[in-house]
């Protein structure tokens, strides 16, 4: 385990990291909280504009969504040392033409490993969206999100691969009525067991 110094450290390090400054129309913000005890991992895609102004993960409707799959309450989620909330991409990467651009591929290659080597090694780990899916469940090529999501048993006890929890999120689970009957009564199970 590392030391409290050098995960404060790093915090410093990633608060502070301006890699990506030159493409990031809204400047840097680093978003991400973890501990040496956070239990649950949340792997996300990237902070929207909302959660890049006020510099809390997930501070919006999708937030609101996950904490309600997850069966979190927002004192919970918002607690370090029992979550944390890791992004693909750590900074608002700005507005494309459907929406919120790509995560920035800086940010896992820079940070993740670290972090990851901070983290309890019986976390349990939620992938929120194909972003997350894609570079850590790999070998699926050709697998839709649906697809992944819906074979989530695969992947074990201690990870789930999640749709992202947008609004668009909402028709999904009209056509896919597995989802809130089969996984998300699984996932609750396993976020208490995680929290005691």
């Amino acid at each position: 385990m590392k030391s409290v110094q050098s995960i404060l450290q790093l915090q410093r390090d990633i608060a502070v990291c301006t890699q990506c400054a030159p493409d990031l129309p809204a400047g840097p913000r680093p978003v991400v909280q973890f501990s040496a005890t956070s239990r649950i991992l949340i792997i996300g895609q990237a902070p929207g504009s909302r959660v890049h102004a006020s510099g809390i993960p997930f501070d919006d409707p999708s937030g609101d969504r996950l904490r309600e799959w997850t069966g979190l309450a927002a004192d919970e989620f918002y607690d370090a040392t029992r979550v944390a909330i890791m992004p693909m991409g750590f900074c608002y990467p700005g507005k494309g033409p459907s929406g919120d651009l790509p995560p920035r591929r800086e940010c896992a290659p820079l940070w993740h490993e670290a972090i990851l080597r901070v983290l309890p090694a019986d976390r349990l780990t939620l992938l929120v969206g194909s972003y997350a899916q894609a570079h850590y469940l790999g070998g699926r090529a050709g697998a839709t999100m649906t697809e992944i999501v819906q074979d989530f048993r695969r992947f074990g006890p201690n990870v789930f691969p999640l749709p992202h929890p947008s609004w668009r999120v909402v028709g999904w689970m009209r056509r896919n009525p597995w989802f809130e009957a089969e996984l998300l009564p699984e996932l609750r199970r396993a976020v208490r067991g995680r929290l005691g």
